[in-house]
């Protein structure tokens, strides 16, 4: 569970994985991230200084945050030890911060505890090193996934700067892949073995900005071709094949899943259906349950289209039942038939408002009483009490209307929470409730 950095490369390093033989061991080697390790900038400065900081590295997979890690320790020639989350404990923490006191009292060194996947760790278990990061016995390096403020303790937070890594571009990349296929000491330079532009792109793109990814799809994609001694050559037509199959990124307990549900309905919201389709893809090809955006679209449809256009909630839910009718593929297209007609429809959210001022009231003003003239009178007591009495039957009135009959309860000043909109069928509930109300005032 517990791991000290270790260098090590040539062949006797060559059983490791190429991701990890390639990983950079100077900051020069380093590719992306230029927003923090560009010149001048933060992490930059601080390798220059090489003095550490307890720091939280949060980005997607094969980003960098290992490595920015490592050449942190090494630029200060601190002890390295990396741990897992998901495999470590309280204990190893102990372990590592009596062997932080021993070489700190042996050498002065200071100790950088690597911990992957922090997000992992719980609250109790993450409070289990604050104290040691208070005092200097450690140096905390944390690596996350997960949006840093919803996983991680406050107290933790505040002794320890986030930095904000990105996915690589795949010009990144393919820098990445050619300096593998040349690498004669790490990587696979001395194979003889070479690949075409477009088989290079070909696996950029498919890694998805991940790094790790990206060189264990070369590394696949290496071997097979190694399978033909008289050519040594990566075509596209084999990289296709090695890239074949696989999802971008996509995690439904993480933020980048809430980060396109919100794409997804502001893009429906704004009225930009080709947005919206675009993003119902993306989350349908990382994986996302299709029956979790039927559910939404029919939220979506009372929320922002409502009472503008009724047939949005009808079509949201045809299309789900479509769909659970039909299953995955097919049904998907019912769904996405139903986001681009929520996307193009008028919107109003005037009955979402409205619904959310009655609930207040319903709320706040207690258990107001029935007015006795819109009570039920079904028993002989109950007439007699008063119950329904002078309540006035709408169609018995011209134009079914019974003006200036109270619906609120008595001691509560009547409201208007439903204010439709000038568009869509709102337009004609607009013009019919104005006139209504014209009416119950006498105007």
């Amino acid at each position: 569970m517990v791991k000290t950095a270790v260098s090590g490369t040539g062949a006797g390093a060559a059983w490791r994985p190429l991701a990890d033989r390639m990983r950079p061991g100077h900051l020069d080697e380093f590719v992306g991230q230029g927003q923090l390790v560009g010149a001048g900038r933060a992490l930059a400065r601080l390798f220059a200084a090489g003095v550490p900081h307890s720091m939280v590295l949060w980005g997607p997979p094969g980003s960098g945050k290992t490595t920015l890690a490592r050449l942190a320790a090494q630029s200060c020639g601190a002890r390295f030890v990396a741990l897992s989350a998901v495999m470590a404990g309280v204990k190893d923490v102990r372990e590592i911060i009596e062997q932080a006191r021993a070489t700190r009292a042996a050498d002065g060194r200071p100790t950088i505890l690597f911990l992957d996947e922090v997000h992992r760790f719980n609250r109790t278990q993450q409070d289990t090193f604050l104290p040691f990061v208070e005092d200097g016995t450690l140096v905390f390096i944390g690596a996350t996934t997960e949006n840093p403020s919803f996983e991680l303790n406050s107290a933790l937070l505040s002794r320890a700067r986030v930095y904000v890594l990105r996915a690589l571009e795949p010009a990144d990349l393919r820098l990445l892949l050619e300096r593998a296929l040349q690498d004669g000491e790490r990587g696979l330079g001395g194979r003889g073995l070479r690949a075409t532009p477009e088989a290079l792109e070909l696996l950029a793109r498919a890694a998805d900005g991940d790094a790790r990814r990206a060189l264990n799809l070369l590394e696949v994609a290496a071997d097979l071709a190694a399978a033909d001694p008289a050519a040594l050559l990566i075509t596209a037509e084999l990289a296709g094949e090695v890239a074949a199959g696989g999802h971008r990124r996509f995690d439904k307990r993480g933020e980048l899943w809430y980060d396109q549900i919100s794409a997804l309905h502001k893009s429906v919201r704004d009225s930009d259906p080709d947005a919206a389709l675009y993003w119902l893809c993306r989350m349908l090809d990382g994986g996302c349950d299709p029956a979790f955006l039927a559910r939404r679209m029919l939220r979506m449809a009372s929320e922002d289209i409502g009472n503008a256009d009724p047939r949005a909630l009808a079509l949201a839910l045809q299309a789900w039942d479509a769909w659970d009718r039909l299953g995955s593929p097919e049904g998907e297209l019912a769904l996405a038939q139903a986001c681009v007609f929520l996307a193009c429809a008028a919107k109003s959210n005037a009955m979402y408002t409205a619904f959310g001022a009655a609930q207040r009231d319903a709320r706040e003003l207690g258990t107001l009483e029935v007015p006795l003239h819109l009570r039920n009178a079904p028993t002989r007591l109950m007439q007699e009490l008063g119950y329904g009495r002078g309540y006035r039957y709408a169609h018995d009135e011209p134009g079914a209307l019974a003006p200036g009959q109270r619906h609120f309860p008595d001691g509560m000043e009547p409201r208007i929470y439903y204010e439709p909109v000038p568009r869509g069928l709102e337009i004609r509930i607009r013009e019919a409730l104005a006139r209504i109300r014209s009416r119950e005032s006498g105007s």
